[in-house]
């Protein structure tokens, strides 16, 4: 197996007729999906997703994929494919597109609604171009067939591209339901006779490689979700991706079947469930949907509300309300249904929300209490039948964490891929197809680019860990004036601290250390402010260290005159 190497290289120049493919995100993570094609000068896109911020990422509210890597050559783009519309394959399309703005999106009918609903709030008109399955498009050099795969989210699409350097099938997020709610098939005979004219490489979904066997049919969701309202005395409080079309038809119809009112709750909520219905992905009878500002003075038990937040995002409407910081006040007898997965990473924060709204008196249904929820990806049931299918030369898994990419791997060794022909990459490595081969053939950047309200990029890494820092240990400044001639002391130190969990009483100990610091400095001949500020700062320092074990950050403030 090939796999990347920390001392990697920019890569040479493409071969003529050899396809590159550098994925800026996915590889290695569970968001971020990202991957350009380059043949012959030309660039194609597959997805543009964001990742969502960890708890060690504070103010940060989306990670994008770096876009320096192509934004040189954003006029050699012919085309953004979106596989589906879910956040982590489209939220970044909108900050692509201010670079430029006229490349094409692709994708299919429902994938473009949610995109241009999202593209309005950022002033945007997007050149789409509508696709669907089974349908074949030319964009430069890229010959692209579209496939329908089964996911979590309607109308989702596999997406086969052709250059004369050979045939790459990317699955984009699928699982094999054999009973989807809408009926969609995974199209095993499109990839089968994909398979049989020769698939030079497969990048496929990772997520559940390491879960054995075939993931539960959405279809025996409904029965579960049909007794919790049917059994709940007062409300039923349900909280899902905002993009999950399927369990929210599920949820509607079992108010219906019950005598329930519903409000959706959530500007995203509201959002795509509006562009779903418009489109007719969502069926809603007529009068069962009503305002969220008119529910609360519906009987309790007729009520169902349907909010975000199933993955504790602190600013969501579930966590608002667990923190009784939301209109809408959990009451003793509500039931609250988190009807999704849980994303990795999100545990504590959910945990923190379920014994919220369990405080206030509710009975909270969870994957881990009840079935309410199937995974949307792939198990390693599946994997294996869709690597058999498409029998490809070169395998490279995609769209997971480290765990997830080596379970796939095996799992196509398994299978008969020669180890020498399964490329394990990650993030920013690049992959060249030269005469029907897959080798790793050097690496680019690819680093996470945060924004932060309206900033993009200008949060680094470096401001982070200081966020960290002023979150974890507090700060202390120290004001200081000094002669800018000598570079003696005029007034001060004075010293105070914010967080720190330090007696200010106690600063009488270090003043006498920082004040013979900075006389001996002075003696010296020492004029250079950054230089007393770093004698300032090592002194305070260093006390704080020996006398409480902290490092609270130390913040010199020099005064000239």
């Amino acid at each position: 197996m090939s796999h990347p190497h920390p001392e990697l290289g920019p890569p040479p120049p493409l071969p003529e007729g050899a396809l590159r493919i550098v994925a800026l995100g996915g590889l290695g993570e569970i968001g971020r999906n990202m991957a350009v094609f380059e043949f012959d000068g030309r660039l194609l896109v597959v997805d543009c997703g964001v990742l969502f911020p960890e708890a060690e990422q504070p103010g940060i509210d989306l990670i994008l994929p770096d876009f320096d890597y192509i934004r040189d050559r954003l006029d050699d783009i012919e085309a953004v494919i979106l596989t589906h519309g879910h956040e982590d394959h489209i939220g970044a399309v909108p900050y692509l597109l201010r670079e430029r703005r006229n490349i094409p999106v692709v994708g299919s009918k429902l994938t473009l609604a949610l995109l241009e609903a999202k593209l309005t709030e950022h002033r945007i008109q997007p050149v789409k171009v509508e696709v669907a399955e089974e349908q074949r498009r030319a964009f430069g050099p890229f010959d692209c067939e579209f496939l329908a795969v089964n996911h979590s989210i309607p109308d989702a699409l596999a997406v086969a591209v052709r250059t004369p350097a050979g045939i790459v099938l990317h699955t984009g997020d699928f699982r094999m339901d054999q009973l989807p709610s809408d009926g969609r098939l995974t199209d095993l005979g499109g990839f089968a006779r994909l398979g049989r004219e020769g698939v030079d490489l497969l990048m496929s979904d990772s997520t559940n490689a390491e879960v054995p066997g075939f993931v539960t049919s959405e279809r025996e969701i409904g029965p579960v979700i049909d007794e919790v309202v049917r059994t709940s005395s007062k409300r039923v409080i349900v909280a899902s991706f905002a993009s999950h079309i399927h369990r929210v038809q599920q949820v509607i119809d079992a108010a219906e079947r019950h005598g329930r009112k519903v409000a959706l709750i959530g500007r995203s909520m509201v959002r795509n469930m509006g562009v779903a219905r418009d489109l007719g992905y969502l069926r809603i009878p007529p009068g069962l949907v009503v305002d969220s500002k008119e529910i609360e003075g519906w009987p309790p038990d007729e009520v169902v509300l349907i909010c975000t937040g199933s993955q504790g995002e602190p600013m969501a409407a579930l966590s608002r309300m667990a923190n009784r910081d939301h209109p809408i006040r959990v009451a003793e007898g509500d039931t609250v249904l988190l009807a999704s997965s849980l994303v990795p990473g999100n545990e504590t924060a959910v945990t923190r929300v379920i014994n919220g709204l369990t405080r206030w008196g509710a009975r909270v249904v969870h994957k881990g209490n009840a079935k309410v929820h199937v995974s949307g990806h792939a198990a390693a049931g599946e994997l294996l039948y869709v690597l058999n299918l498409t029998r490809p030369s070169n395998f490279m898994p995609v769209h997971g964490e480290w765990r997830h990419l080596r379970a796939h791997a095996k799992l196509a060794a398994l299978t008969g891929v020669p180890d020498d022909h399964i490329v394990i990459a990650e993030d920013g490595v690049v992959v060249d197809l030269v005469d029907g081969r897959a080798r790793i053939t050097g690496a680019v950047q690819a680093g996470y680019v945060y924004v932060d309200g309206t900033s993009v990029g200008d949060v680094t890494e470096f401001a982070l860990k200081d966020r960290r820092i002023l979150g974890e240990e507090g700060f202390i400044s120290v004001v200081i004036v000094v002669d800018s001639n000598t570079g003696k002391v005029t007034a001060g130190p004075e010293i105070h601290a914010r967080g720190s969990g330090i007696d200010p009483d106690r600063f009488d100990e270090v003043l006498p250390q920082v004040e013979k610091a900075l006389q001996e400095n002075a003696a010296d001949g020492v004029v250079d402010i950054q230089q007393i500020r770093r004698v300032v700062r090592r002194t305070v320092g260093s006390w704080v260290s020996n006398t409480y074990r902290r490092r609270p950050m130390i913040i010199p403030v020099i005064v000239e005159v």
